[in-house]
């Protein structure tokens, strides 16, 4: 086994409207929902559309297990977007938490299809799996507060 993949942090799902699914998945048990903090931490970015990545609204519930988490893509260009038009709602990415997003990224030898890191070099990494694996995988060391 890939040691990158070993820790599932996360599912991510691409929806049209960002309230009426928290709604429904409060409806049925699963809450809280919290706003992921603004996306403009990222002081090092390489995503096709910049400013498409700062608009996203992203909520997460962290439940016992994993965490759930709600991305609404704005109208702009973006992977997420060309997801929605074409596919439609569901998951649109795989996370798995790492301890260091550049050691995970060159110990994956899968090609990147986007990242972004905090200055603490903190953050994420999108591969290109979906085509011949049915989803995007993703990569991420958190931001430890502090730090």
């Amino acid at each position: 086994m890939n040691p990158v993949f070993e820790k599932l942090h996360h599912i991510c799902l691409v929806v049209h409207d960002i309230d009426k699914a928290q709604a429904y998945y409060e409806s049925i048990g699963i809450s809280p929902w919290i706003a992921y903090p603004p996306l403009a931490e990222y002081q090092e970015l390489n995503v096709p559309n910049p400013t498409a990545f700062g608009k996203m609204q992203y909520r997460i519930c962290n439940m016992p297990n994993i965490q759930l988490q709600l991305c609404q893509p704005s109208e702009d260009p973006s992977p997420q977007r060309q997801h929605l038009e074409t596919k439609g709602e569901g998951v649109f990415h795989l996370g798995f938490e790492v301890a260091d997003a550049d050691a995970a990224e060159k110990a994956a030898n899968i090609p990147v299809k986007m990242s972004g890191r905090r200055e603490n070099r903190t953050g994420f990494t999108y591969y290109d799996t979906a085509e011949d694996g049915g989803v995007v995988l993703l990569t991420r060391s958190t931001n430890k507060p502090g730090t």
